[in-house]
């Protein structure tokens, strides 16, 4: 069964072992290649999880929609990191700045998603919309492989929340 709580938590593993990675990386080459492909599937995961799972959430949870602006906004968070960095030559004091604030925001989120809004869902979903959700969001990612057809911005969480209401 392809759950989508369970491609969630692959990617959240992911994105552990990619922050892991810049820790080790010795040069700017290095660290680039590592920062561009991770930045990408954070900004990818988390129009995933905003096109997919969270009008789900938001409609079916006990919190669905306090746990949905909370997500939105630190996805805001997240991509406003991400796109910070890309300021700043790779490597440098503010390039760091940028993505450990990535890092940071990015990490509590996980926490809060994987402690609260994903046992939230499952409680609330059917094995059956695991499935198809987790179809959706095998569909999404070939959709929008490398980031095509995606335009990375915030969005008002309020806005969303009514909006999927």
């Amino acid at each position: 069964m392809d759950d989508i709580t369970a491609m969630i938590m692959d990617d959240h593993a992911a994105f552990r072992r990619g922050f892991a990675r810049l820790d080790d990386a010795r040069d700017e080459d290095e660290l680039l290649a590592i920062w561009e492909a991770l930045a990408l599937h954070l900004d990818i995961h988390a129009e995933a999880e905003e096109t997919i799972l969270y009008p789900h959430l938001v409609r079916h949870g006990d919190d669905g929609e306090a746990e949905t602006v909370d997500a939105v906004g630190d996805h805001n968070k997240i991509r406003d990191a991400i796109a910070e960095s890309k300021l700043y030559p790779v490597g440098t004091d503010r390039w760091w700045a940028a993505v450990w604030r990535a890092r940071r925001e990015n990490s509590e989120h996980l926490a809060e998603e994987e402690d609260e809004a994903l046992p939230d869902f499952r409680r609330h979903a059917s094995a059956e919309l695991r499935a198809e959700l987790g179809h959706r969001w095998l569909t999404f990612y070939g959709e929008h492989k490398n980031g095509r057809n995606l335009t990375f911005h915030d969005k008002d969480p309020q806005a969303y929340v009514r909006e999927h209401r």
